[in-house]
């Protein structure tokens, strides 16, 4: 098949081995596949990949590796022992997991589990849900980013009588709006330099858009929380990942402020625990999005209930993704870029 290929530290367009569906999985042609800045961070930070035992990721400079991992496609051939739930033909999306041997290894992070930038893509038929007729094959192909919004703001519990603030318009910043204005938090603060962004985050829900470098959106949240005799300390979804951010919130918030660290931080940072200790803050970092997150996203995108599109800036083949993937690294370009093989 033809695929986006890294090997030896560098991507190349070119022809590369077909994935085989092994027991119990599906071969996909790939309709339409997302890139996410964890494409970038796998391929530079991958010193800081985690056991592989435990999360299926491996780097291996030695083998070729198809990165993606935010994809849906039709079904084209079986492997052994699957059922006829999903004939050939069927439209299908899948969380990112492969399983295999008894573990798990992570799609588009793993030479054994060859990724979504490539013509075609193995998937475990246990994992895949199909699609129905009429949804956009772009929306799908959104949903593990959503998810990772859904994940954080289920998580937090936010209820009435509190104000969120989200850091960060990107990807996953909208994604968190997306998920708060589905249970009708308001008002919704967003803060991001970029002001496209924050108009954007208007359309998936949010109601103040702030320039932290005018203002900061704690001040803006004191004013809000004042207006509508708020009690409760803000509720902060940092979406961004940038060294020093973390302690710049503790620094900045109200005594008890729970913080829902979404960005990804891969070349390290470090906190006051003094500091955090006195706010009485609380941090919850990474650890989604959950099934639960991932597949009731997927519902309420083919359900009509979300509409992820707008955040898709930019549609290219596979020759275009080499180039997107360095304008992630740079932090350039609309918050998603989708692929059509």
């Amino acid at each position: 098949m033809r695929a986006v290929v890294l090997r030896q530290g560098r991507l190349e367009v070119r022809e590369t081995a077909d994935p085989v569906p092994g027991p119990g999985q599906l071969l996909l042609r790939v309709v339409s596949t997302a890139i996410c800045a964890s494409d970038v961070h796998f391929m530079d930070h991958h010193d800081a990949v985690p056991d592989t035992a435990n999360v299926g990721m491996v780097y291996d400079e030695s083998r070729d590796l198809v990165l993606g991992h935010e994809f849906v496609g039709d079904v084209v051939d079986h492997g052994p022992g699957c059922s006829d739930k999903f004939p050939v033909g069927t439209r299908v999306t899948s969380m990112p997991i492969l399983l295999a041997d008894g573990g798990i290894r992570v799609i588009g992070q793993n030479p054994a589990a060859q990724g979504s930038f490539g013509e075609l893509l193995v998937v475990s038929e246990v994992m895949a849900r199909g699609v129905p007729a009429g949804v956009p094959p772009d929306a799908v192909a959104l949903v593990d980013a959503f998810a990772v919004g859904e994940y954080y703001v289920r998580s937090s519990g936010i209820g009435s009588g509190e104000i969120p603030i989200v850091i960060g318009a990107g990807a996953i910043g909208l994604s968190a709006v997306a998920a708060l204005a589905a249970r009708g938090i308001e008002p919704i603060v967003v803060s991001d330099y970029k002001a496209e962004r924050r108009e954007l985050a208007t359309r998936f829900g949010a109601h103040v858009g702030v320039d932290p470098a005018e203002r900061s959106p704690f001040e803006v949240w004191r004013k809000l929380a004042k207006e509508r005799i708020v009690t409760k300390p803000a509720v902060v979804y940092e979406c961004v990942g940038a060294a020093g951010l973390i302690q710049r919130i503790i620094d900045e918030c109200e005594m008890g402020t729970r913080i829902y660290a979404a960005g990804g931080w891969y070349t390290g940072d470090s906190i006051d625990c003094t500091r955090a200790t006195h706010k009485g803050v609380s941090i919850l970092f990474g650890g989604g999005p959950r099934p639960e997150d991932w597949y009731g996203t997927l519902n309420a995108i083919c359900e009509g209930r979300l509409d992820p599109l707008p955040c898709v800036g930019k549609v290219i083949g596979l020759d275009g993704v080499p180039e997107a993937l360095e304008a992630t690294r740079r932090a350039e370009g609309p918050p998603r870029a989708v692929v059509h093989p």
